[in-house]
């Protein structure tokens, strides 16, 4: 790569159309109808499943977007994008597209799923909502998975459509408050971790689950074409706002997410990797029928390669290279600082099984100098998800910085 474009970020802006002749660009990007309240924030989009996805805004700094979602609430509004898989054969069709059992999942509960190609490689990952006995939403990450619906739905009795369905996220231990104020009714019970549900908000009937990307409490809002969308986003933010909430980008969640080891679609997995290699193979059911990769999968190694990592005083490259021994050994696929840590926090992917938890490595900061890091299981907490599950209702005071790497481990690398 030339160097001059690794000095460069490239990001979407938003700007006043020119006159009577606009510029009108070659494929369009589809914007969320609530972006509007990100406007005075000076917001940069990047492109998310056809859409765009705030990633950064002047309104609050990481570490502060990452303490609202840890300690009070956040709002955000994701690009992620709901398709629709509805007919009779609704449901053949997506056991030949998902690895994990489609059929256990009931009307009114939602279920974490992925794709994969015949190579048994990933394609994207997304939350599947069963909203009738024969109609189901995926929303996906980022990715093109509308063309594989269509490529395998030949002689089956299905519609695949875009419902125009867009996703807000409302995290953080206040986030259940703030939704018990914004009902018309009671809250729903039950409601438990991984339910959606119908209720009614401002009069009007919405569709919210009990999910989100950043293994805090929370959950999220499916804005139907019949809701009157700017009425109720504008409702969650200024009801949320008296109980601390702030809009935020992708720093309200990146760090959250690393920390409990969320993978996300086309950094921490891609078409090179299968879901065994990342981590994923727990969500593999061979039983559930002849799932596209199957048979690639039933013979591929089932090792995981991916962990996380602690960086000592300092926060590694996204894309760089780990070391040992001078040898390189994997890659870092997502990376941040983390507030709560106190030190930099990252996803890897190694080259190999020879190595794992509690491994010495090097790796390139993105202040120019080689930092030590220390491989560690994903996630790096609350292993047991109590957090987002409210279970555990302790909601961090402040820091609780890692120890570091030992003096004596240290040195062995040096």
């Amino acid at each position: 790569m030339n160097p001059a474009l690794k000095k460069l970020r490239f990001s979407v802006k938003p700007l006043p159309v020119e006159g009577s002749r606009p510029v009108e660009l070659a494929r369009t990007m589809a914007v969320h109808p609530l972006t509007y309240q990100e406007l005075p924030y000076d917001p940069e989009y990047s492109l998310y499943a056809g859409r765009l996805t705030p990633e950064k805004m002047s309104n609050a700094t990481p570490d502060e977007m990452y303490w609202k979602a840890r300690q009070e609430i956040i709002f955000r509004h994701t690009g992620e994008h709901p398709y629709e898989i509805a007919g009779p054969d609704a449901l053949k069709l997506l056991q030949r597209i998902f690895p994990r059992d489609v059929s256990r999942v009931k009307t009114g509960r939602c279920s974490y799923q992925f794709a994969c190609y015949e190579d048994g490689c990933m394609i994207t990952d997304g939350l599947l909502l069963r909203v009738a006995d024969d109609r189901f939403w995926f929303a996906q990450a980022d990715g093109d998975l509308l063309s594989w619906y269509r490529a395998h739905a030949i002689g089956l009795d299905v519609k695949i459509s875009d419902p125009e369905v867009w996703v807000s996220q409302i995290q953080g231990p206040r986030s259940m408050e703030l939704l018990a104020d914004l009902l018309d009714r009671p809250m729903p019970d039950p409601w438990r971790y991984f339910d959606w549900v119908e209720v009614r908000m401002a009069g009007q009937d919405v569709i919210i689950s009990r999910t989100g990307f950043t293994n805090e409490l929370g959950w999220e809002i499916y804005f139907r074409p019949e809701n009157d969308i700017e009425m109720l986003g504008d409702l969650i933010l200024r009801e949320g706002t008296k109980k601390g909430m702030i809009l935020t980008a992708t720093p309200g969640f990146r760090c959250r997410r690393i920390e409990a080891g969320l993978l996300s679609a086309g950094q921490d997995f891609t078409s090179e990797t299968t879901p065994f290699s990342v981590g994923l193979g727990k969500f593999i059911d061979f039983e559930c029928g002849d799932f596209i990769g199957r048979d690639a999968l039933l013979s591929a190694d089932r090792t995981s390669r991916t962990y996380g990592m602690r960086v000592v005083g300092g926060t590694a490259v996204r894309g760089s290279t780990l070391k040992q021994d001078g040898q390189a050994i994997g890659r870092v696929t997502s990376s941040t600082w983390s507030p709560y840590q106190v030190c930099g926090v990252a996803i890897v992917h190694l080259n190999g099984n020879d190595i794992g938890v509690g491994a010495i490595v090097e790796v390139d900061g993105t202040d120019g100098g080689t930092h030590l890091a220390e491989l560690c299981a994903l996630p790096m907490y609350d292993p047991k998800g109590e957090i987002v599950r409210g279970i555990s209702t302790t909601v961090p005071n402040g820091p609780e910085p890692w120890a570091g790497i030992a003096k004596d481990r240290a040195s062995e690398t040096a």
